[in-house]
């Protein structure tokens, strides 16, 4: 698919009918792990606390500030490395420090930048994706490309708990995840404001580099581990675009796609 331009010249584009979408704190609380994981949860101060568990020796390894700042927001409790286990999912790799926290405040797609403004903003959008490891992965590079809100469906995706906050190395705490109740209408609301949904696609007639030209607000659909887009989201999508790998190989695990068409739209 490609642009067209509009008699002022401006983009045209296919719209959509306006749509709620996100809600708040979903979920239950959750055990998060590890040090990535823990440590910025406990940077957080949008984050409530219930309990921190952690070896006494993970404790003395931290420096004084940081030991401060964690007594001046709850009171550590110190296990053995043994009972921190048990208190977490099997094979839970911890490194000595679990932190139990109720889950964040998801923000809404009516809380991203609406059709008045032409400030520049990119939001992902999970079509699917179910692996908690390549959402985490994903969460990540959302974070180091500075990716305003990654949008996902209520069904079929992974809760924001500790394998995934593990794999998102603490990035859980730093972009927005908003959770939308019906994808289809979140895609055309993103439209009402003002965002090119731009598809990812092996098949796709453009790379992702042309898709982009001279759009400001992009929302950029990726497909799940397996299949893809799923036709009717693809219908959605303003653009399909891909990226130029060689034909040697038919295609990426999808964190692995993400994280390069994040630094293509960031450059």
């Amino acid at each position: 698919m490609k642009k067209t331009r509009s008699p002022s010249g401006g983009p045209e584009r296919r719209g959509g009918a306006p749509a709620r979408g996100g809600k708040g704190a979903a979920g239950q609380e959750s055990w998060l792990y590890g040090d990535h994981a823990t440590l910025a949860a406990l940077a957080n101060p949008a984050r409530k606390l219930r309990r921190l568990v952690l070896s006494r020796a993970k404790f003395e390894s931290l420096d004084d500030d940081l030991k401060d700042h964690i007594r001046s927001r709850i009171a550590p409790e110190f296990f053995e490395k043994d009972a921190l286990a048990a208190l977490l999912p099997d094979g839970a790799i911890h490194q000595g420090i679990a932190l139990l926290a109720a889950p964040l405040e998801e923000p809404a797609i009516e809380d991203l930048p609406g059709p008045e403004t032409d400030a520049r903003s990119i939001v992902a959008v999970l079509d699917q994706v179910t692996d908690p490891q390549n959402v985490g992965a994903i969460l990540r590079s959302a974070a180091a490309f500075n990716i305003h809100a990654l949008i996902v469906p209520d069904r079929h995706s992974p809760p924001m708990t500790g394998v995934l906050a593990r794999a998102a190395s603490g990035a859980v705490e730093i972009v927005p995840v908003i959770r939308v109740g019906n994808l289809s209408r979140a895609l055309d609301q993103l439209a009402e404001r003002g965002y090119w949904r731009i598809g990812m696609d092996g098949k796709a007639e453009q790379t992702l580099d042309v898709a982009k030209q001279g759009l400001q607000k992009i929302a950029l659909i990726l497909g799940s581990e397996g299949r893809g887009l799923r036709h009717l989201t693809a219908e959605k999508c303003d653009l399909l675009a891909k990226l130029p790998i060689s034909p040697a190989i038919e295609s990426l695990n999808v964190s692995n796609a993400a994280a390069i068409a994040f630094y293509e739209l960031a450059r």
